[in-house]
């Protein structure tokens, strides 16, 4: 378990590091875009209020309640289900990185009321509307690492 309390520490610190960095001293909340490897990388300021792209974001104060309970909700979940199952390392790190980054947005819907999404990747012509964050790559690689490796140890 102290594998996916570091793993998470240090996801967390990162994400919320990265969002204080582009948010407070880029101001790109008043700048709004910076780019950095056009076209493949750049910097769009996006709060969002909703889920993945966008989605709920209509419904205000309820959507944010409701996105932070069910992070909260998920995180321990997570949680439960290492400290029961006890995956390899790859699992508890996955484990660790999943609950880093979704309390790194929760900490956002309640400093800022929506997740500070600043992270645009473009490429061959296609230009994405969307943004994300390093809460969002890290929830991605954490759920995936947890099909790949959250089963239980085997013990020979």
């Amino acid at each position: 378990m102290r594998l996916v309390f570091w793993a998470g520490f240090w996801t967390f610190l990162l994400d919320q590091a990265s969002k204080y960095l582009v948010v407070h001293i880029l101001n790109l909340r008043t700048v709004g875009e910076m780019d950095v490897i056009p076209p493949f990388l750049n910097l769009r300021m996006a709060w969002n209020t909703g889920v993945n792209f966008g989605l709920l974001s209509g419904y205000g104060d309820l959507t944010r309640w409701f996105l932070i309970i069910l992070a909260l909700v998920i995180s321990a979940a997570v949680l439960w289900w290492v400290y029961r199952d006890t995956p390899n390392r790859l699992g508890l790190l996955s484990a660790g990185v999943l609950i880093g980054g979704a309390l790194g947005n929760v900490v956002d819907r309640l400093l800022y009321g929506a997740v500070a999404d600043f992270l645009n990747m473009s490429c061959c012509g296609f230009d994405n509307p969307y943004a994300f964050n390093v809460a969002d790559i890290t929830i991605f690689v954490g759920a995936f690492g947890l099909i790949l490796w959250g089963g239980k140890q085997k013990h020979p």
